[in-house]
This record gives structure tokens, sequence and C-alpha cells, in this order.
């Protein structure tokens, strides 16, 4: 769809339209995202998710790759959800256990939400190294007892070497263990939040190139093609 998109848009410009040197910052995507108008957004198009955008009000990338991490079942049944909406908009308050935390977390509004700050948090507070902090992320994903026993050992001496406080130590442990089975893996969040950006972003600006490329998609589904054409009057499209 965005390759079609961008060649029947490319026939009309004089400088061919390059997708991956897009700003990531375009107003006028982020308000057609705000406004939940994501009929064929990738990512973007279910009434849940819509739910979640008109809560959320995406206003940079980063929230564009939280919202896929957060679409998920666990994020949504455990009240993280809740609790990254609330602290995005300033009725919870965003608070670090641990000032290191802070760089690591504060894209996500002090939430661990990505199985990367997991690892991030173990290498920075507890000095793993990255394959270590990979076998600390793989047990608490699965939940494996007597491993977590283990690292809770690992973890807790290796922060008071380095001089952090083994209370504040053992509620980041927690915090870590608790969240990391609703972890989402961000890089694979990061490249579904960039075809959602283009195809968002081309939507406002070039929608009948980007509707036509739809339509083509799927034109074999009366349904869905019924509905895109809805979109297109909605759009103003002749």
């Amino acid at each position: 769809i965005i390759d079609w998109a961008v060649t029947m848009v490319n026939q009309r410009l004089e400088r061919p339209l390059e997708l991956n040197k897009l700003a990531l910052d375009d107003v006028r995507a982020f308000n057609l995202i705000k406004a939940c108008n994501t009929t064929a957004v990738f990512q973007l198009e279910s009434r849940g998710m819509r739910d979640l955008i008109r809560r959320l009000q995406p206003d940079c990338f980063e929230d564009i790759i939280a919202l896929v991490a957060l679409f998920r079942p666990g994020p949504l049944q455990s009240g993280m959800v809740e609790d990254f909406i609330n602290r995005k908009h300033g009725r919870a308050k965003v608070e670090y256990l641990h000032p290191e935390l802070e760089p690591i977390l504060n894209t996500t509004y002090g939430v661990i939400l990505y199985q990367e700050q997991v690892m991030q948090i173990a290498q920075n507070l507890a000095g793993y190294t990255l394959g270590s902090a990979d076998i600390l992320r793989r047990a608490m994903g699965k939940k494996k007892p007597e491993e977590m026993v283990k690292q809770r050992q690992i973890f807790t001496e290796a922060t008071k070497k380095r001089g952090i406080d083994s209370s504040v130590a053992k509620t980041i442990f927690d915090l870590m263990e608790k969240f990391a089975g609703y972890g989402f893996n961000k890089s694979h969040s990061a490249a579904y939040a960039l075809l959602t950006y283009q195809t968002a972003w081309l939507k406002a600006h070039y929608p009948a190139e980007f509707m036509a490329a739809v339509l083509s998609s799927d034109m074999d589904k009366t349904d869905k093609v019924v509905g895109f054409i809805h979109e297109c009057r909605q759009l103003k499209l002749t």
C-alpha cells in the first residue's frame, strides 16, 4: 500500500518523496491520529485501538511506539494503560525510585513498558552484561521461580556494591518482575510504529493516492471496499 501510494505521489512531484527521510513530528499526521481518523492507518483501525488513542492523545513518535505496545491484553488488564495515560496527562505523578531510572523510563512516564527497559535497568543499576540482562529478561518473562530467586540475589548484591539501598533495590526488582510479564519488545513496536506513522502521514498529506492504494489492495473484498469508499467521501475525495 505504501509503495503504491508513493509511486502515484511521485508521478506528480518534481522531487521524489522519500519516506525514510520524513520528519517524525508532522503536525498534520498527529492531528489525524489524535482525531481517530485512522481508517486504513496501519495498526490503528480497530475500535479498541481508537478508544486508546482518544484517551492517550499521542503527540510524539515515542507515544506511537507505546500505543502498539500498550494495546495488548496484559497491559490493558493490569492497569498499566490507565497508569501510563494518567501520567502522560499529569493526572498522576511521574516518580523514579532511583535517579538512574529516569533516562531509561522518561519516554514511558516512569512505567516499565518494554523488555529492553528491564535489561537497561539491570545493566545500569546492577552492572549486568547485555547477555546476563537478557537471561534475566527471559526468566522474568517465563516466570521461572527458581531462576528468579537466583536473579534476585544477584541483583540485590550487585546494587548493594554500587551503594543502592537494599529496600530500594528490592522494590525496583519487584517492579521489574511485575512488568516483565507484560513487557513488549520495543524494537518490534518501533518498526510497527514507523509503518503506522508513514501511513498516517500519507493519509494526511496525499489522501487520494493513499486511499487509491488502499482500495487497490482490497478490491476483491466487497465489505472493505464499501467501508473505504465511505471513508473517501468523509475525506471529501472525488
